[in-house]
C-alpha cells in the first residue's frame, strides 16, 4: 500500500511526547513491510537542523490559500530508509521557532494559521507531486483538518488524492479549538461552519473536524476508544465520537525495539537481558552518580518521566511527597512543561536534595537512563491515551506503578491482585490511592524473589511495533 502520515511530530527530528515515539514507529515499521511510507511534518528549527535534513531536497514551492491572502513556503523531502520519506512543509514565519507549540508558559498565538498552512501544504503536495495515496492516516488535532481538505482539493482539481482517509486520536483533551473566524482560514465551504462541521460552541474545533469526517477513526488503546464516548474523558467531545461508534476503533502502540531495547540500546553505559541483569545493576549505579546520590545506594530507586502537565499526575506526586521524604528511597525526575510542576519540583529538591533529583528540561539520553537504572517507575496519569513509558518499564525490567485508566489498564497488570501474572503495581487517579500504591511497592521492593518474578513477566511481555503495526494494516485493508 502507499500510505501517507501526517503529524506535529516525528522522532529523531522532533519530539515532545509519545506522538513523536508512535508515528516514527509505526511509519518505520510499516516501510520494513514493505508498504510506501510518506510522513509529512512542519519544517521545525530543529528538524531542519537533524542531520537527515542535510540531504534534504527542495522539492517543490508552495502557495497556500489561507482566507483572503497566499501564503509561501517551500517543501523538502529526504529519505531516511528504505520504503520511507519524509516530507517537511517549511515557512519560516511559522516554524523557525524553538519550540513546536508555543512559550512554555502558553500557545503560540498563531497555531491555528501554522497547522491549517501545514494541512494546506500536505494536500498540495500530494496533488502536485501525485503521490496517489491508498491511504491518508493523520494525526491529532495539528492534522484534523486533513479529510476534509484532500477531499475538498479533490473535487475542485478532479482528482484523486487517496482512496481512504484515517485518523487517530491521540489525545481528545487537546483540541486545536481557535475563535470561530479562523474558519475562513481553511477555505472550505460555508456549510461546514456549523455544528455539522468544525463549529463548537461558537468556536472553530479542528479535532471535531478529523473525527466527523474521516472514513476510520482510531484511538492509541482499547481502553481510551470507551472511554472518549463518556462525559468523564471525552472533553465535551463525547457526543460527537459517539456517533462515530461503528467507526472507532481502539489499536494499541507499541516499542521501537530499534530504540527501546536494553539489550542494543546504545544510550545506556551497560546493555542488559532478561537472562542476565548484570547491566541493569550498571545504570543503577550509572543514575545514582549522575544524580549525585551515592552510588553504593540499597533503596528503591523511584523514576518519573512526563510532560509537566496535569494530565501526568503531578498533582498526585506531589501529595505523596511524605513518602519520598519519610522512606530508604530515591526520586529521580526528568520533564519540562507547565512552571508551575517546576517550581513545584524544584522546592521538593531544595527540602531534600539528597533524596530528589530533577532535570528539567528533555533529555532523551536521561529517559533510558531512568528506564534502565530505576526499581520503580512512577505515572500517575489523571488520563492516559496509550502511554509508552509503562511499556518502555516493562522492557526494560523496571515496574511501573500507573493509574487505572486508558491504555495503562490495557498493558500492566496489578501483582497483588494478580501474583501468578501481575506486571506492575496499579492504583485510582487520585492522591491516597497512589500513595497506597507506593506502600505496597515498599513491601515487594523487600521480597527480593518476588521482585525479580515480576521483572521477569514485564520484560517478556511483546509490545514490539510489529504487532500493533499489523493491527494497523488490517485496519486498512478493511477501509480499502
Amino acid at each position: 500500500m502507499k500510505i501517507v502520515h501526517a503529524a506535529s511530530e516525528l522522532f529523531p527530528y522532533v519530539k515532545t511526547g509519545g506522538l513523536a515515539d508512535a508515528v516514527a514507529s509505526l511509519a518505520g515499521t510499516l516501510a520494513e513491510h514493505g508498504h510506501e511510507i510518506s510522513v509529512f511534518v512542519p519544517g521545525y528549527r530543529a528538524a531542519l537542523e537533524h542531520p537527515d535534513a542535510a540531504l534534504a531536497e527542495k522539492i517543490l514551492r508552495l502557495k497556500i490559500e489561507m482566507g483572503d491572502e497566499f501564503l509561501s513556503g517551500d517543501v523538502r523531502m529526504f529519505a531516511p530508509r528504505k520504503n520511507l520519506k519524509v516530507y517537511l512543509i517549511c515557512r519560516e514565519e511559522f516554524f523557525d521557532r524553538k519550540n513546536p507549540y508555543g512559550t512554555g508558559e502558553r500557545d503560540y498565538e498563531d497555531n491555528a494559521d501554522r497547522f491549517i498552512f501545514f494541512c494546506k501544504g500536505v494536500v498540495e503536495t500530494m496533488r502536485v507531486a501525485d503521490l496517489q495515496a491508498d491511504v491518508v492516516h493523520c494525526h491529532d488535532w495539528q492534522g484534523a483538518l486533513l479529510p476534509l481538505l484532500v477531499r475538498d482539493a479533490e473535487r475542485k482539481h478532479g482528482v484523486t488524492l487517496a482512496v481512504k482517509t484515517v485518523f487517530t486520536i491521540h489525545n481528545i483533551a487537546y483540541q486545536g479549538l481557535f475563535p470561530r473566524s479562523v474558519f475562513a482560514r481553511t477555505n472550505l465551504p460555508d456549510d461546514l461552519n456549523s455544528v455539522d462541521g468544525l463549529e463548537y460552541y461558537e468556536q472553530t474545533n479542528l479535532l471535531k473536524g478529523g473525527i466527523m469526517f474521516a472514513d476510520r477513526v482510531t484511538t492509541v488503546s482499547p481502553r481510551y476508544a470507551k472511554e472518549i464516548q463518556t462525559p468523564e474523558f471525552g472533553n465535551g467531545l463525547d457526543g460527537v465520537v459517539q456517533t462515530r461508534e461503528h467507526d472507532i476503533v481502539g489499536l494499541l502502540n507499541g516499542v521501537d525495539m530499534a530504540v527501546w531495547n536494553p539489550a542494543t540500546d546504545a544510550l545506556l553505559p551497560a546493555r542488559y537481558s532478561m537472562a542476565s541483569l548484570g547491566g541493569k545493576l550498571m545504570c543503577r549505579a550509572e543514575l545514582l552518580k549522575r544524580c549525585g546520590f551515592p552510588v553504593g545506594f540499597k533503596g528503591a530507586i523511584y523514576g518519573v518521566v512526563a510532560r509537566f502537565a496535569e494530565q501526568k499526575g503531578l498533582d498526585l506526586l506531589l501529595a505523596n511527597q511524605d513518602f519520598f521524604l519519610s522512606h530508604d528511597c530515591r526520586l529521580v525526575v526528568l520533564g519540562a512543561g507547565e512552571k508551575r510542576y517546576e517550581d513545584a519540583m524544584r522546592a521538593l529538591v531544595e527540602i531534600a536534595p539528597d533524596r530528589v533529583s530533577l532535570s528539567a528540561k528533555l533529555d532523551e539520553s536521561m529517559s533510558h537512563l531512568i528506564e534502565a537504572g530505576s526499581d520503580f517507575f512512577v505515572m500517575p496519569s489523571l488520563f492516559e491515551p496509550c502511554g509508552l513509558n509503562q511499556m518502555y518499564s516493562q522492557v526494560y525490567g523496571t515496574i511501573p506503578i500507573v493509574s487505572r485508566v486508558g491504555g495503562l489498564i490495557d498493558t500492566v497488570t496489578d501483582a497483588d491482585e494478580f501474583p501468578d501474572s501481575g506486571t506492575g503495581l496499579m492504583c485510582g487517579p487520585n492522591a491516597e490511592s497512589l500513595g497506597d500504591a507506593l506502600q505496597r511497592s515498599m513491601k515487594l521492593f523487600a521480597d527480593k524473589p518476588r521482585l525479580a518474578a515480576v521483572q521477569r513477566r514485564a520484560m517478556m511481555k511483546d509490545f514490539s511495533w510489529h504487532v500493533a503495526a499489523e493491527a494497523y494494516e488490517k485496519l486498512y485493508q478493511e477501509s480499502l
